[in-house]
């Protein structure tokens, strides 16, 4: 039977969805909202998901049209099949004005940005839960991404992680964060931050994005990719992307190779076979198979094509 949980708002009607809905996102696309020429080819970029962006890529004077234009924006980001995100504001009137206009259908996740408590995680979430309710929304639909971008936040992660069920996903904002220190967006500043948000994300069963690096280094491809495999060795399972030039990189990057996926059918098929004889480890091309292995091998066939999934 599938396990399922439940979000109860203070306020309005409990929310349900599937514990086995997390979604898979390799790359994150985002575009200014009210940038019409990049909304009209965001679904033509290859990326899992397209972030509609009010926050930081929107000035100040544009934000009002660019929440009118989000239905239809919607649609056309999402044509292809990629997964729907938008990502908020931060201070009270304008988050207030852009849930109003998010909470629609067709939307997958909101990007909250600068999250530095679980307290506020849960004050939006009530919101979420109200427009649900009141636009005949299925319950839970809309997912949350925490930004980390604060040092604050950092001593926060397993509450905010924790927060609420709406959460899918965690990741850190390299440059905002970086300038919250007083830093610059290198290796040596931002691979602590970033193992903590990967830790906390995987405590909770989140999918921890991001890479050791600054989001906005695109031109250079050999060093992203790089950067980007990396991060994958680390634990990343995705990552968010400012250029389309970065979109085919986290793809191929956050996937398994063929040779990756051949090993991982092979434990799979070894594993059953070591069942059936009572053997809880086992050895395969001469290296001990335990449990910690199966898991990992599982886990590459669960980043492969759906296909394998029957596996």
């Amino acid at each position: 039977m599938e396990r399922r949980s439940v979000l109860v708002s203070r306020d309005t009607v409990p929310v349900v969805h599937s514990a086995s809905s997390i979604p898979r996102w390799r790359s994150l696309l985002f575009v200014p909202a009210h940038v019409s020429r990049f909304v009209e080819t965001a679904y033509d970029r290859g990326a899992d998901a397209v972030i509609l962006d009010l926050e930081d890529s929107v000035p100040q004077d544009q934000k009002g049209e660019a929440r009118r234009q989000l239905p239809e924006s919607v649609t056309k980001v999402g044509r292809n099949g990629a997964s729907v995100l938008i990502r908020v504001n931060r201070g009270l009137r304008a988050l207030a004005a852009d849930l109003e206009a998010a909470v629609v259908p067709g939307v997958n996740a909101l990007v909250l940005p600068k999250v530095e408590s679980a307290e506020w995680v849960m004050e939006v979430a009530d919101a979420v839960t109200e427009l649900e309710h009141e636009r005949y929304l299925d319950a839970g639909s809309v997912r949350f991404v925490a930004q980390i971008e604060t040092p604050g936040a950092l001593t926060r992660l397993a509450a905010i992680a924790s927060a609420h069920p709406r959460m899918a996903a965690m990741a850190l904002g390299p440059e905002d964060f970086s300038a919250a220190v007083g830093g610059t967006p290198g290796p040596e500043l931002l691979l602590g931050p970033n193992l903590s948000v990967l830790f906390a994300a995987r405590a909770r069963g989140l999918l921890p994005l991001g890479f050791v690096g600054s989001i906005g280094e695109f031109s250079d491809t050999q060093k992203f990719r790089d950067v980007v495999m990396q991060a994958r060795r680390l634990g990343f399972v995705g990552a968010l992307a400012i250029h389309p030039t970065q979109v085919a990189i986290l793809n191929e990057a956050f996937s398994p190779s063929a040779e990756e996926l051949e090993w991982a059918r092979r434990v799979l098929v070894a594993e059953t076979d070591a069942g059936a004889e009572g053997r809880g480890a086992f050895a395969l091309d001469g290296k001990m198979v335990d449990a910690p292995v199966v898991r990992r091998a599982r886990e590459i066939i669960a980043m492969g094509p759906k296909a394998e999934l029957g596996v």
